[in-house]
């Protein structure tokens, strides 16, 4: 059965409101496309304009008003003129005054209005030692003056990958160090698809979250645990999901889901919070009401003039007025959060989840233990953790208890290789770890086994199940 194809020209081409990710070199950085928005990347301002409309990878060139000019694929060709290359570097020195062009120079050239190719040209003209380099060394000369240089921008649509390089390289911190081959790993060993429920409990600032419901492309459940006040989902948002996935989304707050297990939640109470505020406002309000009484009282000639002005009435009625739709706004807001919540607690009652995805800066042992409860069984739940020590204390809990069979625990390696002609080689640098990853398939725990293991802790199951089997043989033959 042929499939249509996902993505139409409308979608492949840029809009104004989109996401889009910004990338040179191997920076990259995520940015909304609004008419006349300076944007800042690399130390360069731009804006976003001239992009509407165009096909996402394409590359600009940023001018030096900030405008987006659009490189043509055959201007994408390097000409640099080389003019000969020598056989080897040994007679070199790297003294400072093979370039003849000051840093005074290169401004003026810029303000001439000089591209940054034609910049490169000069330098290379300009340097007494270039045409002594060997061709690799000429290359690697090139490519590092052009990243210093060319303004060059691509715009890119936004993908889990991207997204999960982005921050890994920016701000590894937000995303609690998650590597984008672990988070792939991940969503493969979850099992993540379309038409499932998912939980999911996460610290990454919404990168796994907006990955899972990347790979279910709108259809199924996804319900987000999250600890605090509210979610946070700012690189959920950096995907730029159409209005439809936004509606396989729900919310649950961590603090309530022993009051969900336990079955003492009651959805129809307001957050305590908001109880708090709401009693406070009305003590605030009932406090101001007895002041004015107090100076209405106290001064009976001043109230009759206050109340003889049209003006002051006018405003006094202005602010009542305002209070009040404030306080109808608020209410509305509360009885849409008491909705998602009595949603989101109808779909974590029925302990049908097909998946669990756990990934956060706190101790993973006691959440873990929590959510399992909510994960059909022979579903498969998957945790990430920085270090190693946590999830071997979730090891060692989830033998001991049972519920969970094929529990493995990994980690991640990833190099990379720069592949050219005569040059490939293993790049130097390279991550240092990708952190760990706990993983399983959920069963049902058997209550004789369990009452068999507190009786002969020291013993796995099969084993003790195969001893009684011959203790009861020898006892019927003796």
């Amino acid at each position: 059965m042929a499939h249509p194809a996902v993505d139409s020209d409308e979608e492949s081409r840029i809009s104004e409101g989109d996401y889009v990710v910004l990338k040179r070199g191997d920076v990259y950085k995520s940015v909304q496309i609004e008419k006349r928005k300076k944007v800042i990347f690399e130390k360069q301002w731009m804006f976003m304009d001239n992009s509407v409309g165009e096909l996402y990878g394409s590359t600009f060139e940023v001018d030096s008003g900030g405008k987006l000019i659009l490189r043509k694929p055959n201007n994408t060709e390097d000409p640099t003129d080389t003019k000969g290359a020598g056989l080897d570097n040994r007679h070199i020195v790297d003294d400072g005054k093979s370039q003849k062009l000051t840093r005074d120079d290169i401004e003026s050239l810029k303000e001439q209005g000089l591209k940054g190719q034609e910049i490169i040209q000069q330098l290379i003209d300009n340097s007494t030692t270039f045409r002594d380099k060997t061709e690799f060394a000429q290359e690697k000369y090139i490519k590092k003056k052009k990243k210093k240089y060319e303004s060059n921008v691509t715009v890119l649509k936004p993908t889990s990958r991207i997204l999960a390089m982005m921050y890994h390289g920016r701000e590894p911190g937000k995303v609690c160090h998650l590597r984008y081959d672990t988070l792939a790993q991940m969503l493969t060993i979850g099992n993540i698809h379309a038409g499932s429920k998912v939980v999911v409990f996460e610290t990454c600032a919404g990168l796994v979250l907006g990955s899972v419901m990347e790979r279910m492309g709108g259809h199924g459940s996804v319900i987000q645990l999250y600890p605090g006040g509210g979610p946070v989902r700012a690189g959920m948002e950096s995907f730029g999901f159409p209005s439809h996935f936004h509606n396989t989304l729900h919310e649950f707050p961590l603090c309530k889901v022993n009051a969900l297990l336990s079955g003492t939640l009651n959805v129809s109470e307001k957050d305590l919070d908001s109880q708090s505020n709401g009693r406070s406002d009305e003590q605030g309000s009932s406090s101001q009401v007895s002041t004015d009484r107090g100076d209405e009282s106290s001064s009976e000639p001043q109230s009759m003039e206050v109340s003889t002005d049209p003006a002051e009435a006018k405003k006094k009625e202005d602010s009542e007025k305002l209070r009040e739709q404030k306080a109808q706004e608020k209410r509305v807001r509360m009885e849409e959060k008491r909705k998602r919540l009595a949603a989101a607690a109808a779909l974590l009652e029925g302990q049908n989840a097909d998946g669990l995805v756990i990934a956060s800066r706190f101790h993973p042992c006691p959440v873990l233990l929590g959510l399992l409860k909510f994960v059909a069984p022979s579903r498969p739940f998957v945790v990430y953790c920085q270090y190693r020590e946590p999830l071997i204390e979730c090891y060692t809990k989830l033998r001991e208890q049972g519920g969970a069979v094929s529990l493995r625990l990994t980690d991640s390696w990833l190099r990379h290789y720069q592949v050219l002609p005569n040059r490939t080689h293993p790049v130097l640098l390279m991550s240092g770890g990708g952190g760990y990853l706990l993983s399983g398939i959920t069963v049902t725990a058997d209550a004789a086994a369990t009452s068999g293991s507190q009786q002969k802790s020291g013993e796995p199951a099969a084993k003790r199940i195969k001893l009684d089997e011959i203790k009861s043989t020898s006892d019927s033959s003796a």
